[in-house]
């Protein structure tokens, strides 16, 4: 039988509820496999397992009920290794890597902050700032909406403006909000989001981070800013026993929210 591994703990993490069931249907009975002083939350992996939106809600709810207790290094939905054996051979492998991880991430959480334009507000900033598209917005309407070629060489200076500018305001949200938070992990590009970044905050200084994200919202209103967390810090672990280095990047996002 596989093991699905939920995340990874020191042995003094405090016991978890009695009975606790995580993925599968009925719910596989969550268990600890101990290797010295590292602990793993485990059990069994369902044959065929799925993201559907179920499972993905079990794994965030075991998780959740352990972070509520101390720190767990969180693995991602789906990390799953060929048997017990295997993830207590992990432990004790990368048992210096798994204590530093959790001393470095005791009381932190994570915040993930995704960001788009407002179509018509970045459009309205794009022609405040480029006089070239102005003028050439300005002549084609003078000329009754302008040649077929003046209106497509518009549509490309605009896109390119567009393109230029969710660079320009995906590092500005990046750099306004990294001093609030311990690190930065970037996402993936390809999200559909101009920015996908995760922080790293400590519990204690929460409010701030909040706080620095409202403030972004007011100095930047062309943008549409989404924040998911707090959450396990997803993002700031490397891969686990069950999981092939590639697979742990990304928006912290387990799809149950």
């Amino acid at each position: 039988m596989s093991t699905y591994v939920y995340g990874i703990a020191a042995t003094s993490h405090p016991s978890l509820p009695e009975g606790m069931g995580g993925v599968g249907d009925p719910p596989c009975p969550v268990r600890i496999l101990r290797e010295g002083e590292l602990a793993a939350i485990v059990s069994d992996a369902p044959e065929g397992l799925r993201p559907k939106r179920r499972d993905l809600l079990a794994h965030q709810s075991v998780l959740s009920e352990a972070g509520a207790a101390g720190c767990v290094l969180p693995m991602r939905f789906g990390s799953i290794a060929p048997d017990d054996q295997t993830v207590t051979g992990v432990l004790a492998e990368r048992a210096e890597h798994y204590h530093e991880r959790l001393r470095a991430l005791d009381g932190r959480v994570e915040y993930n902050i995704k960001a788009n334009h407002v179509e018509d507000a970045v459009l309205h900033h794009v022609m405040a700032e480029n006089a070239e598209i102005r003028s050439l917005a300005e002549a084609n309407r003078q000329a009754g909406g302008g040649s077929h070629d003046d209106k497509l060489r518009l549509g490309e200076m605009v896109a390119a403006a567009v393109k230029a500018k969710e660079s320009e305001d995906g590092a500005a949200l990046e750099r306004a909000l990294e001093p609030a938070a311990e690190a930065v992990s970037v996402g993936p590009e390809s999200t559909g989001w101009l920015a996908n970044v995760s922080f790293l905050v400590d519990r204690g200084q929460a409010e701030n981070f909040l706080a620095a994200v409202e403030q972004v919202r007011k100095d930047m209103p062309h943008l549409e800013v989404r924040i998911n967390g707090p959450l396990p810090p997803y993002s700031f672990v490397e891969p686990g026993p069950a999981e092939p280095a590639g697979t742990a990047a990304g928006g912290a996002d387990t799809g149950a929210g």
